[in-house]
């Protein structure tokens, strides 16, 4: 075999770290393949190479009826040097390609929840394909944000929320819809997220219209709403930049639950909340004229407060007039409460 090959498979060595033995035992077997196209080859035989000079020999067999060799002689055609060197090219590149692959695949495995940024190569109804730079990531329709038109050759970010292993190599699978994502942007522009001074309890979110996030402080000094809104809105502003428009609402995260749910239902202003602890569920209060404010278009304000919070919450008017888009039929009444009833 050509020099220059063994060369060449010493330096992928070197730089690539795919042992020279690899490559070389699998050129053996595709040198069988190979042989055994040939005129008058036989029907078994087994190729050596020699590592330092690269001299190839290919042994006929002769099995019995066990598979065991019963006979064995040199059978290496007289071209089959020119085979060799092509075959080796073809080796050799295929152990390239599964390298990368893996190479790839180590990169991001377990990184799952992790922000990427990437080119958009192709984007149609079933799936958008985002070019990370050193491999390609699939965002399904199911999690791209509803209506978002993603130009091609534009940047845009996304969520890893699934590295597999397959033959063809490492399939990325990334979202703009999960909560998560959100969360992950938010984390880019609040430095008080990453160093833990605040945090995040919860997320609810219908990508494309609305997202609802609770966060705490554990630090006194510290406003965990302000810090993640930034002066006049800009901290916040990026992220909704991001998201095309989708709305972001911060909240602050209470322990008392008639206090949270209260805040979950903001920007509408709540009179009275009354708690069933047992039931998970609560009644609202909130004046005539903030009733639709509360409810939100569709039901979505309280849809939302209602994940985000994790209790069944019905909406009454202080007028007596009953709205319930998200509670139970029988939640608590007003004076016939379980659980504490709040004025706020």
């Amino acid at each position: 075999m050509d020099y220059r090959v063994m060369e060449a498979l010493e330096m992928l060595e070197r730089e690539r770290g795919i042992p020279v033995d690899t490559i070389l035992d699998a050129l053996a077997n595709a040198l069988v393949s190979a042989y055994k196209r040939s005129p008058g080859a036989a029907e078994e035989a087994r190729v050596t190479i020699e590592p330092d000079g690269g001299e190839i020999i290919v042994y006929a067999q002769e099995l019995d009826e066990d598979g065991n060799v019963v006979a064995e002689w040199e059978d290496t055609p007289n071209d089959f040097g020119r085979i060799a060197a092509t075959t080796a090219k073809q080796v050799i590149a295929q152990r390239l390609r599964e390298a990368k692959r893996e190479q790839v695949y180590d990169v991001y495995e377990g990184r799952d929840g992790d922000l990427v940024t990437g080119i958009v190569q192709q984007h149609d109804n079933r799936y958008t394909i985002l070019d990370l730079g050193n491999a390609e990531a699939i965002m399904p329709g199911s999690e791209r944000i509803p209506y978002e038109r993603l130009e091609r050759n534009a940047r845009a970010k996304a969520l890893i929320i699934e590295v597999r292993r397959e033959a063809k190599g490492p399939q990325i699978v990334v979202s703009r819809s999960h909560p998560d994502f959100v969360r992950r942007l938010l984390d880019l522009e609040v430095p008080e997220l990453l160093d833990g001074t605040v945090e995040i309890r919860s997320i609810a979110r219908e990508a494309g219209h609305r997202t609802k996030i609770a966060v705490v402080s554990n630090d006194a000094n510290v406003d965990p709403k302000g810090a993640c809104v930034g002066a006049r809105g800009s901290r916040v502003r990026q992220v909704v930049n991001e998201l095309r428009g989708e709305k972001v609402d911060v909240v602050q995260w209470r322990e008392d639950p008639a206090q949270f749910i209260a805040e979950a239902l903001g920007p509408a202003k709540v009179r009275e909340v009354y708690v069933d602890e047992e039931e998970k569920s609560a009644v609202v209060v909130v004046s005539e004229h903030q009733l639709s404010l509360a409810i939100g278009r569709e039901g979505q304000n309280a849809r939302l407060a209602t994940r985000l919070t994790g209790y069944r919450i019905d909406i009454r008017s202080d007028a007596g007039r009953r709205r319930s888009p998200v509670g139970s039929r029988h939640g608590p009444r007003p004076g016939t409460r379980r659980g504490p009833g709040r004025r706020l």
